[in-house]
Formats: C-alpha cells, sequence, structure tokens
C-alpha cells in the first residue's frame, strides 16, 4: 500500500514497451544498491515535463529510486543489448553501467525511456564495474541542459545522486549514478546488433517497434523501411548542422552513439570550439582525428551508411537490389546536410533570403577566422552587435574585404538592417559552456563540495540567446595555455 502512495504522490506512469521486444535485445537486471545515496541535483524543467512532483522526488524514497536501491511500482529494470562500430571497429556492446528502469508516460501522453547511468554491473559490462564518477556524470547533467537551451536535440538529465562509494579509476572517486531522459535509446547500433544476429524477424520487430514510436505517420508508407532510412538521414542531417553552427564536438560518433530519434547522445570526451579550426579534437583517445569538428558530417554519413546496411533485408527480398536503394538514399545526405548548415548560417548572418554565392561568402569568412585563429562564438557576436575587437582578426585587409561584400548582400534583401540584427540575435548565442568555465565548476562541486559555482553557470547557459549583462563574463575564452585542452570518456 505504502508503494502505490509513493508512486502517486511522486507520479511515476511507467509502461515498459521495450520490454515486449524479442528478449534478445535486452536482459532484464536490478540495479546494484548503493551505501548512502545523497541528491546533489534535481532538474526541475525535465521533471514538469515529466508530470512528477518535485516536493515528493526530494523524498527518501525517490533518493533510492535514483540511486537504484528501490525500483518503482511499475518500473522493470533492463539492460539494453547493442552491437557499435567504435573508432571504425565492430564490437557486440550493450549497457554496461546503465539500467532502463522504464517508459515514462507523461500527463500528455509522450513516452520517455528513465535510465539509471552508474547503476552497478549488467550482463553486458566486461571487465568494468558498472559504475560511474561524479565529475562525468555532473558533466553531463551541465553540456545536455546547455544543448537544450540552445536549441539542439538532446538527451536531458533529470537527477544525479552521490552513491557514498569511490570507484577507483586512476585514483579513487566519488560514485555517482545520473537518470537521463531521453525519447529513446534506440541507437544505430541497436540496429547493428538485430543485423549481426542473422534474425531478421528480430530485425524487423525492432524496426517496427522504431517506426511506431519515433515515426507514426510512415506506418502506412509503401516501404516504411526505406522511410525509416529516410527519416533517420534526415534527422541526423540537422543536428549535426546545429553542432556545426555552435562550435560543438561530439568527441565520440561511434554507431552506439547514434540514436534512431535524432537526439545527441552520450557527452563524455565533448566540447565547444574557442578558436576556430575545422581539426579542432580534444578528446584523449582520438589520437587520429577521426571525430574532428570538420570531419563530423562525414562521419554522420558513414554511421548512416551502417544502419542501412542493416536495413537492407527489410528494404528488398534482392539484396542487391536492397543495396542500390540503400546507396541512392545515402548519396543525398550531403545535400540535406548542406541545405540544413547553409540555413542556419544564413541566420548567423542576418541573411534573410537565398543568394546562389551564399555559401561562398561564409566559407570565405571561415577561412579567415581559421587564419587569424578567431574565437567562433565570439566572432558571430562582434558581427552582431558590430562591435569589432582590436585584434588581427577584425584588422586585417581579408575581413574588411569581406565586411564590404556581406554589407552588400545585406543590402540586397527587403528586410531592415534591425530585422537582420535581430535575426542574428536570435542565432548567435552570447554563450556557450566554455571548457574551462565547466571544469572550474565541476573542479569546485568534486573537490570541494562545492555546488555554488555549477548552479550559477547551468542560470546564465539556460537562456543563451538573451544577451544579459550577467553573461558576458561566461563569454571570455581561456588564457592561453601550452598545454591543449583535453577530455575523456569518463568511464
Amino acid at each position: 500500500m505504502k508503494k502505490k502512495k509513493e508512486t502517486q504522490e511522486t507520479g511515476w506512469n511507467f509502461d515498459n514497451s521495450y520490454a515486449r521486444l524479442p528478449e534478445s535485445f535486452f536482459t532484464k537486471t536490478s540495479p546494484t544498491p548503493v551505501r548512502s545515496p545523497e541528491l546533489i541535483i534535481l532538474n526541475d524543467s525535465v521533471a514538469t515535463s515529466l508530470g512528477l512532483n518535485m516536493e515528493a522526488l526530494q523524498s527518501e524514497e525517490s533518493v533510492a529510486v535514483f540511486a537504484g536501491n528501490k525500483v518503482s511500482e511499475g518500473a522493470s529494470p533492463l539492460a539494453q543489448a547493442y552491437a557499435g562500430h567504435q573508432f571504425g571497429h565492430f564490437n557486440r556492446l550493450g549497457d554496461g553501467r546503465a539500467l532502463l528502469i522504464g517508459e515514462q508516460i507523461t500527463p500528455s501522453g509522450a513516452r520517455f525511456d528513465i535510465q539509471l547511468k552508474g547503476s552497478g554491473r549488467t550482463p553486458y559490462s566486461r571487465r568494468g564495474d558498472g559504475r560511474a564518477a561524479l565529475g562525468p556524470m555532473l558533466r553531463e547533467y551541465i553540456i545536455s541542459e546547455a544543448m537544450y537551451a540552445l536549441g539542439i536535440p538532446t538527451t536531458r538529465s533529470l537527477a544525479v545522486v552521490t552513491t557514498g562509494e569511490s570507484i577507483l579509476r586512476e585514483t579513487a572517486l566519488p560514485g555517482a549514478i545520473l537518470t537521463r531522459v531521453a525519447s529513446s535509446h534506440i541507437r544505430v547500433g541497436t540496429f547493428q546488433y538485430a543485423a549481426a544476429s542473422g534474425s531478421v524477424e528480430d530485425l524487423k520487430a525492432l524496426a517496427d517497434y522504431a517506426i511506431k514510436r519515433h515515426f507514426p505517420a510512415i506506418q502506412s508508407d509503401e516501404n516504411p523501411y526505406l522511410a525509416l532510412l529516410e527519416e533517420v538521414m534526415e534527422r541526423q542531417a540537422s543536428l549535426i548542422a546545429k553542432w556545426q553552427l555552435v562550435g560543438f564536438i561530439h568527441g565520440v560518433m561511434n554507431t552506439d552513439n547514434m540514436t534512431i530519434s535524432g537526439e545527441t547522445i552520450d557527452y563524455g570526451p565533448c566540447a565547444f570550439m574557442d578558436t576556430y579550426d575545422p581539426a579542432a579534437v580534444f578528446s584523449s583517445i582520438d589520437t587520429q582525428g577521426r571525430y574532428a569538428y570538420g570531419n563530423q558530417p562525414y562521419i554522420g554519413v558513414w554511421n548512416l551508411a551502417r544502419f542501412a546496411e542493416s536495413l537492407l533485408p527489410l528494404l528488398h527480398i534482392d539484396l542487391e537490389q536492397a543495396a542500390q536503394i540503400a546507396q541512392d538514399n545515402l548519396s543525398r545526405f550531403g545535400a540535406l546536410y548542406e541545405a540544413h548548415w547553409l540555413a542556419g548560417m544564413r541566420t548567423k548572418l542576418g541573411l534573410f533570403n537565398e543568394e546562389t554565392l551564399d555559401k561562398e561568402l561564409i566559407e570565405e569568412l571561415l577561412k579567415i577566422m581559421e587564419k587569424y585563429r578567431a574565437d567562433y562564438t565570439n566572432t558571430f557576436l562582434s558581427l552582431t552587435f558590430n562591435s569589432h575587437e582590436d585584434n588581427d582578426l577584425f584588422n586585417s585587409s581579408e575581413f574588411t574585404n569581406w565586411h564590404k561584400k556581406w554589407q552588400e548582400r545585406l543590402s540586397r534583401q527587403q528586410e531592415s538592417n534591425s530585422a537582420s540584427q535581430q535575426l542574428m540575435r536570435d542565432h548567435n548565442p552570447a554563450i556557450i559552456p566554455r571548457n574551462h568555465r565547466v571544469e572550474e565548476a565541476l573542479d569546485a562541486a568534486v573537490q570541494q563540495g562545492d555546488y555554488g559555482v555549477m548552479e550559477q553557470l547551468l542560470a546564465v547557459l539556460s537562456n543563451p540567446y538573451a544577451h544579459s549583462p550577467e553573461q558576458r563574463e561566461y563569454a571570455t575564452p581561456p588564457a592561453p595555455s601550452s598545454r591543449p585542452y583535453r577530455t575523456f570518456c569518463g568511464t
């Protein structure tokens, strides 16, 4: 009786549709209890959107749910199986430190995965301990919230709890568990897993499930599996273009980190670019630059090719014809991506209409920015407010010539200068989660137990297009350093 009361007060309303797929796609597993969980941060915005009661979520019983010490009524924890190309190499994988505890049905009828990340060992953990450290979990919370505020599709974080236990990496670190919210955790790698199993029936069951969950409008199409490929391509073209427009570098674009829903997932070694550089890499394990900023669109289509390969038995009974169908559609990705990217870059430059030479104008600016090592975000801010700094970029003859061309281009549209500036204000963020600011917040939280720095950072990141006075200090690039910034997977 008490359990039912707690569920009603909190607002959990679980369904478990993924658990109704063939059993090869998951293993039902319980989270491993922890010693003394403590709630560190709770996301009011996410809780409200899920139909949850913020006050009840802070109770001892709810903290036990976030920690994996208790399973709410209606939840059915499971670890998902999937595969993936990791840095180009195929591996069979799965949730090694995460559990899908259920799917929350919101008051509006929407469905979201609720996942515990760092909740202990699973059958897919291999030699891992299934745990997570506090720093990486807070990092995911910060970056995913920043991405959401920037208008980029992303998983979000509902809560972070500490476990009262240490985990051993290079040193002993405080353990934590993050509650992640996603439209789903179906990945390209999930389809690769189904295809590798050799069961067309299981592959079809997964594809039908993904279509029903994410693209119900295509269920009646003549070839819904081709339509599925087209829908996923479109979402990924749009998503990666949005990454490029704000200088976001994912860092580990393995096929198991590409969702069918088109949401950004897995914020391990990600970073935001300060100095504009197409070759920028921050991940300590990306030694060859496979996932560099400028490579992200190309990796996107490479991953989609792996997705298309997994769908071949569903695209056509003749595999040669299926491969041709897939290739014909994949060849459209470049144009899809470029259309999204160009549309976004036009807004960043205050352009309402389209002209043939717009791409040339944009690429000319980027080349000048690269030559003079200009800050990506702040250069567009300077253009927005016509406040050119005294630096090598703005003092160069190349920029002067480019600026003249840009002004001439602006004059050839009907909209006023003030309308163009407003368009730029709406699409050039005043603030991004600068790497040095994120590290500052994480150090204060993990090393000193001071969460105030992180809370203040989250507050200014929550409305990146406000262009408010308090955001200005957070727009400052890091001081020059002889040591390049490096990120780590956090496993």
